[in-house]
């Protein structure tokens, strides 16, 4: 993470480095985005219950939940994998705007490779930059059908060298990216054997925040459709908490394998917000697994913690809604919580895992991440 990258990433460089949409997108306090240029270590926080918008493009829109399957390869047959995956989803684009296009598409996880007990210097075989030639095949359909398009994929990163990132990127309707969120965290402590070595947030944190600043910590884009926050990341309501005291709107949830209804919900009710989650379909051809490993599920939340559409099988398809982010926007504001009572037992807490474990050694296996994170826990 030279200096001069980070020179070329901030400032006035930076903004051009976000492409057209970048000045048009900017929130009113003017800050770059996360993972995109280095933002402001000040929050982007108003302390009257209001926060930062920029002016919709329309007062609702269509949302489209992409359930597709998940195709994982052999390393060995990366090449050929990647390029039927990237065809995939150019193909289900097309099927999704064939009778009217939604607004956006929103895809889960990991559509262009799914997963597998790789090494690191396998998953790093599996890892797209962004932007690169597969977000190129996307921006062309994003451009065909005028649509928005938000996915997940491993990544590469030359400012982070030997890192396999999680990423999930959003896309305008103009195929520019608009922005970059990294996973925030990975659970620890759960797998028999392994840990997840993929790089969060968390396990640089010292790190990233110099590189982007610490509002892009818990990144909220504004965008004409509203403020968007995504996640790959369950069961910590405390992090969506978060991103709607920063003016999330709607918060898009990936999963891949399974996840508790609850928590979706939940993120609706307690916190005023639109929460879709995407998972995979029905996966025929999915390498070790069987080809329903916890699939279906995909649902829209709304603010009421409503459930507005789900998906109608575990079988591939486009689950469609409506996201009235008009009315949402003429009467939302900041969850009203009471921190004075609790912020207290929050600045004693103690994290089971520290943070930037991952600084200083990348694990190259699931297994080697067990045991490099076996005696790192500050919990007996």
């Amino acid at each position: 993470m030279s200096n001069s990258r980070r020179s070329f990433l901030s400032g006035a460089a930076g903004l051009a480095a976000l492409g057209a949409v970048g000045p048009a997108l900017m929130g009113a306090s003017g800050n770059t985005f996360a993972a995109m240029g280095k933002g402001p270590d000040t929050l982007n926080l108003h302390d009257d219950g209001t926060y930062d918008t920029v002016e919709l493009a329309k007062p609702a829109w269509t949302i489209g939940l992409m359930q597709t399957p998940v195709h994982t390869f052999e390393v060995s047959a990366v090449k050929a994998g990647m390029q039927r995956n990237l065809k995939y989803i150019a193909e289900a684009i097309d099927k999704a705007c064939y009778y009217a296009t939604p607004d956006l598409l929103f895809f889960h996880e990991f559509p262009l490779t799914g997963w597998r007990k790789w090494t690191r210097a396998e998953s790093q075989k599996m890892c797209i930059e962004i932007p690169g030639p597969e977000t190129e095949v996307i921006a062309a359909k994003a451009r065909e059908h005028n649509v928005w398009i938000v996915f997940g994929a491993y990544v590469r990163d030359p400012d982070w060298p030997g890192h396999v990132l999680s990423i999930t990127t959003i896309m305008d309707n103009k195929g520019n990216i608009v922005d970059k969120h990294w996973k925030a965290r990975n659970v620890k402590g759960l797998f028999p054997g392994f840990e997840l070595f993929t790089t969060t947030i968390h396990d640089v944190l010292d790190q990233y925040v110099e590189m982007y600043g610490r509002d892009a910590v818990i990144p909220v884009t504004r965008t004409p459709l509203g403020n968007i926050a995504t996640s790959s990341t369950q069961r910590e309501p405390e992090i969506f908490r978060a991103m709607a005291i920063k003016g999330a709107e709607v918060i898009l949830r990936t999963a891949t394998g399974g996840f508790e209804p609850i928590d979706m919900q939940a993120t609706s009710l307690y916190n005023g917000v639109y929460t879709a989650v995407v998972n995979n379909s029905i996966s025929p051809d999915n390498g070790p697994f069987f080809d329903d490993p916890g699939s279906g599920g995909t649902a829209l939340y709304g603010p009421d913690g409503k459930m507005l559409s789900e998906a109608s099988s575990k079988h591939e398809q486009v689950v469609l809604s409506r996201v009235d982010i008009g009315a949402l926007r003429a009467r939302k504001r900041q969850p009203s919580i009471h921190t004075s009572l609790y912020r207290d037992v929050y600045d004693s807490y103690h994290e089971r895992y520290s943070p930037n474990l991952f600084s200083s050694y990348q694990p190259t296996s699931l297994e080697d991440a067990g045991r490099y994170l076996k005696d790192k826990s500050n919990w007996k």
